[in-house]
């Protein structure tokens, strides 16, 4: 187990501007978001302190402290974007987006993703015969991006990397990334490689969880070790104004419970679109560069928690069974943050044939193969996949014909 008191607050600074970061809430001490485990690693599992900041500087949600990258991304990382066919169809129309767009040079152009992780989405640019790359510093994931055909390179990505890519390379029309700018401690450095490697009118195309949604619907679980910012149209074009680029559109999607697509580029190359402007007024009407709004979202968070351990207990104290469904790494901000562990949940079901038959991190629930969900069916599942219910309740309609039940916890805690 981590020494938590190597993470002092006192140090800790916005990651953008370098002033201080205000604490808005303690999710107490967490493990790895993905790090599910055998039984032979509870005694060293990992822990740090989940705390959540704003800086009212560069107006960025992000964690006080993350930790180290080459922890949460390695050669066991357990996370495959190809196991959902949503988000395939997602990537397929993400990579439609870009082809269409107009940012590509008519002659040989070049992309490079950001995270490609199995080539989900570069994969559509390989079919089209488009000269791409991808980043990736998960071993794992990186082999299964070059089996599927993409061209990858197993590397963290940094201002040094950007260089060599730009001599081996050239530089590219569109550089995209997919729930992974938010991942990023060291973003300036990042943003400093991107630029180097942009053309003239190159541009940058990214989608992360998005500030506004997770305040909306009180989605704290879109916080966890991996996700070391919430990013607003306000923080992100804060932080590219630093590096002589601007946000020049913006595109809202429901991929991750509510996610933005952000498009930017170097500051003349190209006029930005009025839901530029509409978004950041919005934000503001919101509160998202206000102190004052992130306190009352931790308000709504504690309440959430009451409520999600009062229904729970209530369940199992009249003798129902209580799964979960779909071990992710947002469920582990969840069950760690309420206390959930097996006296209310019974079992976590997942597909990722590298979770089955391991246990889920901090809390120690087992989690077992779907085909276990169906064979052996729950009374209430609680959804922790909630961002991919619409899939889900298509997919399990059986489940509630045989008199099961589903429970979830955004916007709101209640039985579905």
């Amino acid at each position: 187990m981590k020494n938590l008191d190597l993470y002092s607050d006192e140090i800790a600074k916005c990651r953008v501007c370098n002033e201080k970061l205000s604490k808005i809430i303690d999710f107490g001490s967490q493990p790895l978001g993905n790090g599910f485990l055998g039984k032979s690693e509870f005694k060293n599992e990992f822990f740090f302190p989940m705390k959540l900041g704003f800086s009212e500087k560069s107006k960025m949600i992000q964690l006080f402290h993350q930790p180290e990258p080459e922890r949460m991304f390695h050669d066991e990382y357990a996370f495959f974007s190809s196991t959902s066919k949503y988000m395939s169809k997602h990537f397929e129309d993400f990579s439609e987006f870009v082809i269409s767009s107009g940012y590509l040079e008519f002659k040989n152009p070049f992309v490079i993703e950001l995270g490609c992780n199995d080539g989900i989405l570069l994969k559509n640019f390989a079919l089209a015969g488009i000269k791409h790359l991808g980043i990736e510093p998960s071993v794992n994931v990186a082999k299964e991006a070059n089996k599927n055909g993409v061209n990858t390179i197993n590397e963290f990505f940094s201002e040094e990397l950007a260089k060599r890519i730009l001599n081996q390379y050239g530089k590219v029309d569109a550089f995209m990334a997919a729930n992974v700018m938010c991942h990023l401690p060291k973003i300036s450095d990042v943003v400093r490689g991107i630029k180097i490697l942009l053309k003239d009118k190159g541009v940058v195309i990214f989608e992360d969880p998005y500030l506004g949604d997770v305040i909306k619907k009180t989605s704290y679980d879109q916080i966890y070790d991996e996700h070391v910012f919430l990013f607003s149209a306000i923080s992100v074009n804060y932080l590219f104004n630093l590096h002589g680029m601007e946000l020049i559109d913006l595109y809202p999607q429901k991929t991750h419970g509510g996610s933005m697509r952000y498009v930017l580029s170097k500051k003349g190359a190209y006029k930005p679109s009025e839901r530029v402007f509409e978004t950041i007024k919005n934000e503001k009407i919101l509160g998202l560069d206000n102190l004052e709004k992130f306190f009352e979202f931790s308000k709504k968070v504690e309440k959430s928690k009451h409520n999600l351990i009062t229904l729970l207990q209530e369940l199992k104290d009249t003798g129902k069974v209580i799964a979960g469904y779909a071990a992710t790494s947002k469920s582990t901000t969840v069950l760690n943050y309420c206390g959930i562990g097996q006296n209310l949940i019974d079992y976590i079901c997942d597909t990722t044939p590298i979770k089955q038959g391991k246990y889920s991190p901090g809390m120690h629930i087992p989690v077992v193969s779907h085909n276990y969900f169906i064979n052996n069916p729950p009374d209430f599942a609680l959804l922790l996949a909630w961002n991919h219910s619409e899939e889900i309740l298509e997919k399990e309609k059986n489940f509630i014909n045989r008199g099961g039940s589903w429970i979830t916890h955004v916007p709101e805690v209640k039985i579905i």
